[in-house]
């Protein structure tokens, strides 16, 4: 490899690893670790190679202009195949703060940028290096920000809306894929348009994420507060006198006994895991990395023998104590790992 030809890669890769990093650092509960990045960023890597895949048959097919399939049709292929890596983590339970998010979404745009930048650098070795600048600084800052825009979009319409459909992820991926057109329009010079990504990008993705911080601390001491209530209610053996007890005790019309029995035992079972998974977060802010609890296993495995037990009618009719949201289900997977 020439001197030249590394200085190409270093401009082009090293950018968005960086801004990858800062956000890690940044991440005060350290919610995705370095393993799941590195899986994210791969993933990003493989959509970047089937992308363009799809690009070169479109042009070879049907004959598409090199400009429409720059500016329109490229951009809508490669933010769908960005997108898929997202919705599919979300609807994993991997992600479930607009913390990791940001990471998940930067970390899929990173992989993709790094292989079309690598690919850009083999097939035009000899650019200057203002190209290299304007990909590197440019083109792979706003392939990570429009992803992780389209992530943190998608996952707060899914925490409103309670549901991770299709509908969810629509407008976050009008606006990743509007975002990445506008740029390959170059509406100013290159140089302009990449200085404009790094002027806008970087500032919006650290504000949202800062902000995020604040809510989840709130989210946090709020949730912590409730389900420390409601397990000590539960433990007391005064929960009939509660508004929980009560609906309980309008369950007996529509349950045998056995099964409100266990409806009760799903309750302090899935409430004592909450609040497992609220203190392990308040411990790595704090900066302690606790080692996995064996008893949370089998916590987990008594939990899924009570759901086979009070079946998928008791299971909805238990729903509105257990407050489920996309955020008690990250829980969930979070202390299950």
């Amino acid at each position: 490899m020439t001197a030249d030809f590394l200085l190409g890669l270093a401009i082009g890769v090293l950018p968005v690893l960086g801004f990858l990093a800062a956000l890690l650092a940044l991440d005060s509960f350290k919610l995705v670790s370095l393993k799941s990045v590195i899986f994210v960023i791969l993933a990003g890597a493989c959509v970047a190679g089937l992308s363009y895949l799809i690009n070169v048959q479109l042009v070879t097919l049907f004959e598409v202009d090199r400009t429409l399939l720059t500016r329109y049709i490229a951009p809508l292929v490669e933010e769908l195949l960005k997108g898929a890596v997202i919705i599919a983590l979300i609807r994993a339970r991997r992600i479930g703060f607009l913390i990791d998010a940001a990471i998940f979404g930067f970390a899929v745009g990173a992989g993709f940028a790094m292989i079309e930048n690598v690919y850009y650098l083999r097939t035009f070795p000899d650019e200057h290096i203002g190209v290299w600048i304007v990909r590197g600084f440019g083109t792979a800052i706003m392939h990570g920000g429009a992803t992780g825009i389209f992530a943190m979009m998608g996952l707060a319409v899914v925490d409103k809306g309670g549901s991770a459909g299709t509908a969810a992820f629509i407008p976050g991926m009008i606006v990743a894929v509007v975002l990445h057109s506008i740029f390959n329009h170059f509406f100013l010079s290159p140089i302009f348009s990449t200085l404009g990504i790094m002027i806008v990008l970087p500032p919006l993705i650290f504000m949202i994420f800062q902000e995020s911080e604040k809510e989840m601390r709130q989210w946090l001491g709020t949730g912590f507060d409730t389900d420390a209530e409601l397990l000590a209610l539960i433990n007391s053996g005064q929960l009939t006198d509660s508004p929980v007890g009560r609906y309980l005790h309008e369950l007996r019309d529509r349950f045998h006994g056995p099964i409100v029995a266990d409806l009760l035992c799903y309750l302090r079972l899935y409430t004592e895991l909450s609040l497992r998974a609220k203190g392990l977060l308040m411990m790595r802010e704090a900066g302690f990395n606790p080692e996995p609890d064996a008893l949370v296993k089998s916590m987990f495995e008594e939990l899924k023998y009570l759901e086979g037990s009070i079946g998928t009618v008791g299971r909805l009719a238990i729903e509105p104590l257990l407050r489920i949201s996309h955020k008690e289900l990250w829980q969930m997977y979070m202390l299950g790992k």
